[in-house]
């Protein structure tokens, strides 16, 4: 009995601790982006100077990395149901970007997104109470 106890304890930690990710978290794991536009609640629309400067890439160990133009950072990304994504506080480098640059708009907004969805090849984040939403294509 007390073996066949410590075999199963054995086995849930050797389980447990395994090291291979899930592949492809919700369709966006393992996945990296470029912004396309912006489109605001209001009918605001933004959009790059240069897509490259505005990216998000997705770990499938749920830390990500972006870009906002001059500066880069780090945090994590959490799926809370279908289609429910929530962003970590971002560690974002602190240079001041020319003017003309989304990196603001982006850094305000980052924590404020809800939702997302991939339709059409490109990832669609939403901010909450219609706010708007940003528009990614698969960075080539």
């Amino acid at each position: 009995m007390k073996r066949s106890l410590l075999l199963l304890v054995t086995l849930g930690i050797v389980m447990g601790c395994s090291s291979t990710p899930p592949v492809h978290l919700g369709g966006i794991g393992n996945t990296s982006w470029q912004l396309v536009k912006f489109q605001g609640g209001d009918g605001t629309v933004l959009t790059p100077d240069d897509k490259a400067k505005y990216t998000v890439a997705f770990a499938n160990d749920g830390n990500l990395s972006v870009r906002f133009d001059c500066n880069r950072g780090r945090g994590s990304w959490i799926l809370n149901g279908p289609n429910e994504l929530r962003f970590g506080p971002l560690a974002l480098t602190r240079v001041v970007c020319p003017p003309g640059s989304m990196h603001d708009h982006l850094a305000r907004q980052w924590s404020f997104v809800r939702s997302y969805t991939v339709r059409s090849g490109h990832l669609f984040l939403s901010l909450m109470a219609d706010g708007g939403n940003y528009e990614f294509e698969p960075m080539r």
